[in-house]
């Protein structure tokens, strides 16, 4: 066996193992120990996190971090992979750590020259934009963690009736119009409740209270849908301008009924308790979106226009 394929298997094996003796890899790889003295020698000049453990039944173990054996990229799978981690370049705070950007700069710093140049070229030219919402990444991080562990964490969580303490088992991490959210099981609620990261105050693990079995098996598909609970419908009359504006938007779009001179009307279910939420968001739109239904939706709106009609009359 070459020498360089014995370094590869030699990153694949001891990335597999927990600690390891020069003596057991020896024997594996029919080699001498002083062979894989210097193998493992080399591998720390290259950057393998090794350290050897002193005193009786003593060997190697690798540092936390481990390092991946090289793996093969054609062209366009390389460029795929750059421009998959620029997407995430526009939110304030990642899960991550330093993790993706000193992936890319590896990743970059390898490639050959003209597919940098490539890659150059098309730098400012692709752009996977995302609202800026600031949040902390150490508490992203450790919900990630958790999620990874399958372990719980205590949170401080901010919500309209103030702040309180829960006990939560994260079930994932989504990112929706630049925020983060996750869905988590609430030992305090004794349901699965969604949780906004950036309301999230302060965030650590606790060991002391077990993981659910069952919570552990689900997955970002089984966040709440509000399927079960009180629904209305909201109903909506639009001008042309109001129709265009309001075509490409995932929560009205599919509702759409067109009317001939281009105008139209959206009917569209939703949970009662995000009445507000829609006509705030409804809110922006000004003269151009009307509400029509229901009643509580038209009369919320009222409220909102005769404040802001006191406020500039002071």
């Amino acid at each position: 066996m070459q020498k360089s394929q014995r370094l590869i298997q030699l990153i694949m094996r001891i990335n597999a193992k927990q600690s390891f003796t020069v003596k057991e890899l020896a024997d594996e790889f029919g080699i001498s120990t002083r062979t894989i003295t210097r193998d493992l020698l080399e591998l720390s000049e290259l950057g393998v996190p090794v350290y050897s453990i002193q005193g009786r039944g003593g060997g190697y173990k690798l540092l936390q971090k481990r390092i991946l054996p090289p793996i093969s990229f054609t062209e366009s799978e390389a460029v795929a992979m750059f421009f998959a981690c620029q997407t995430m370049d526009y939110f304030s705070s990642l899960p991550f750590g330093d993790g993706a950007d000193s992936a890319v700069h590896k990743f970059y710093h390898y490639l050959p020259a003209d597919v940098r140049e490539q890659i150059d070229r098309l730098k400012d030219r692709i752009m996977f934009w995302s609202p800026y919402r600031s949040m902390s990444a150490e508490i992203l991080q450790t919900l990630l963690q958790a999620v990874m562990t399958n372990s719980v964490v205590t949170i401080a969580y901010k919500s309209s009736s103030g702040v309180s303490e829960r006990n939560i088992q994260p079930i994932g991490l989504y990112a929706s119009s630049g925020y983060w959210y996750c869905p988590a099981y609430c030992f305090e609620r004794e349901d699965i409740r969604q949780f906004r990261a950036d309301r999230i105050l302060s965030a650590s693990l606790n060991g002391t209270i077990p993981a659910r079995e069952d919570v552990s098996q689900k997955t970002l598909l089984d966040k709440p849908q509000k399927d079960d609970q009180e629904r209305t419908a909201l109903e909506l009359e639009l001008t042309n301008k109001g129709v265009w504006m309001l075509e490409s938007n995932p929560r009205f779009g599919p509702y759409i009924k067109h009317y001939e001179d281009g105008g139209g009307t959206v009917t569209v279910p939703i949970a009662a308790e995000d009445l507000k939420f829609y006509v705030d968001l409804i809110w922006q739109w000004g003269d151009d979106v009307k509400i029509i239904g229901p009643a509580a939706a038209a009369a919320y709106i009222r409220q909102k226009i005769e404040a802001m009609r006191l406020l500039y009359l002071r």
